[in-house]
């Protein structure tokens, strides 16, 4: 066992329960990141407490509370099963971060140092490279190793919307819900959305996401008429990269789209976007629009072939 050698895995984070209290922390922390909102704090802090802390939290407690499990958050409870099994998989030590909430990347380091890692692989769990996601895991990270007097040596995976393990799981999973219920008229892939003035800026995400998907279109030897690609989660009144995935749910009965498969491939764990956004509010959307058979094709989670790709990419 290679004792000096050990990886983080980082995903964005969960309130800690599914409590207005809980939810108005986590969001108060995550939307104070300049990452995520960049208007001025002298503009956006009253903004933020006067107006959207007060009114969103219970609102998105409710939600969590529809898809919390017995053990803890969705996304908590993949991100634990991923980092156990990977640590099984590559017979080395393997902490789990969160850029937001708990565990803290800071935990997560100490956690392996606790092991006696010296060199640290840093996995962010987002397939496409965003200022708003990675950029904002290689700020925490930083902050974190300022506070450390012993620092490890850390190596930080950018991006992975290529790897072909990637995309070979994404297809897997998507043939297996075919094997299922048969293969759909369309399929979607909603990816979370950022601001418009964030790509015009220069983040790479929106190519990172086309990428994806027009390696996956030829993986599972799809026409254009046949697959898609849309961006969710948007909030705010600024313009964010489009198409929205709202709006093409709306619009594709008009296009004779009838049963509808979707999957998110920007997530790398089931959580409130994927599990209530995306599998019920957009169900509930499309049907109501004229579509029919809707199906959503769950994230990666614990996949064997998913955790494979972890391990190569870490290696």
């Amino acid at each position: 066992m290679e004792i000096n050698q050990g990886i983080l895995l980082v995903n964005l984070g969960t309130p800690d329960a599914p409590t207005t209290s809980a939810v108005k922390r986590f969001l108060s922390q995550f939307l104070h990141d300049r990452r995520v909102v960049d208007l001025s704090r002298w503009i956006w802090c009253p903004v933020l407490h006067g107006i959207v802390l007060p009114r969103r939290s219970s609102r998105v407690a409710e939600k969590y509370r529809a898809v919390w499990m017995d053990e803890g958050s969705p996304l908590l409870v993949y991100s634990r099963r991923q980092a156990k099994i990977l640590g099984n998989r590559r017979n080395i030590p393997v902490a789990l971060g969160m850029t937001y909430g708990n565990p803290s990347v800071l935990s997560g380091i100490q956690a392996l140092m606790a092991e006696g890692v010296t060199h640290i692989t840093v996995l962010p769990l987002f397939p496409q490279y965003s200022g708003t996601t990675t950029g904002a895991v290689e700020d925490a990270l930083g902050r974190a190793l300022k506070k450390l007097a012993q620092k490890p040596e850390c190596r930080v995976i950018s991006s992975y919307h290529h790897h072909p393990l990637y995309i070979k799981a994404l297809a897997d999973s998507i043939r297996r819900q075919w094997a299922v219920t048969g293969q759909s008229d369309y399929l979607l892939c909603s990816y979370h959305g950022i601001p418009q003035r964030y790509a015009d800026n220069g983040d790479i995400y929106p190519q990172h996401c086309e990428e994806t998907t027009r390696l996956l279109a030829s993986e599972l030897g799809l026409s254009e008429r046949q697959i898609g690609m849309s961006y969710q989660s948007r909030f705010g009144r600024e313009e964010w990269v489009k198409p929205y995935t709202d709006k093409r749910l709306q619009a594709l009965p008009g296009e004779g789209i009838r049963h509808l498969d979707i999957i998110t491939p920007a997530f790398s764990a089931d959580c409130l976007e994927t599990l209530e956004e995306v599998a019920i509010e957009y169900r509930r959307l499309f049907q109501t629009s004229g579509g029919g058979e809707y199906h959503y094709i769950p994230c990666l989670n614990d996949d064997p072939l998913h955790i494979e790709m972890m391990a190569a990419l870490t290696e």
